[in-house]
């Protein structure tokens, strides 16, 4: 299947441009943000990691650096860019804000906050070995394209979820994430 034709600028103005669709509205009250990184290259990059095997919850998950807010952060951006330093050492002043998507809720209590940056492609990433085991780069064209994303509808009390998965060399991308990735995606008019 063919990638779609993407590069940085038309990624910006595309982003930009194109209004979120309405979504269904997040209904936790406990906030957390993540960045979602793009490396600044001539096909441009997602930056993703590979969570510890050793954390509490989300062990060994691909996702996002990104976490809770905490009563220092003045915003869900800062929160963003404070995980995104704390996890994998990317400085907060080297990433071009590009705005937000709708929050999504995460089925451990949060209501997550994509935050979508720019990065550049000379950062030396140091993995804090308590939060991350790996962090890898997908080219955005690849991360983008919907056909990569396959349903799973799982039904838990009384309730009906979708849960989008997907490979991407030897990491599973699946859950919240590749739902993000996807809603990237679709905000940016990528067709189905």
């Amino acid at each position: 299947m063919q990638h779609p034709d993407i590069n940085l600028d038309d990624f910006i103005s595309r982003f930009q441009l194109l209004r979120p669709q309405p979504a269904r509205a997040a209904l936790n009250q406990r906030q957390a943000a993540v960045l979602i990184p793009i490396v600044r290259r001539d096909e441009p990059g997602l930056l993703l990691t590979k969570r510890s095997p050793r954390l509490r919850k989300h062990a060994g998950q691909v996702a996002f650096p990104g976490g809770a807010v905490d009563s220092s952060d003045a915003s869900l951006i800062a929160a963003a860019l404070r995980e995104a330093q704390e996890e994998v050492a990317i400085p907060p002043s080297s990433v071009e804000i590009l705005g937000m998507l709708p929050p999504v809720d995460s089925v451990t209590g949060f209501q997550v906050t994509p935050v979508v940056g720019i990065i550049p492609p000379d950062l030396h990433y140091h993995a804090s070995v308590d939060e991350v085991a790996a962090v890898f780069e997908m080219p955005l064209a690849e991360a983008l394209r919907l056909g990569r994303y396959h349903p799973l509808d799982i039904h838990r009390r009384g309730n009906s979820h979708r849960v989008w998965l997907s490979w991407y060399q030897h990491y599973f991308v699946w859950g919240m994430t590749a739902g993000i990735i996807r809603e990237l995606a679709l905000q940016i008019g990528v067709k189905p």
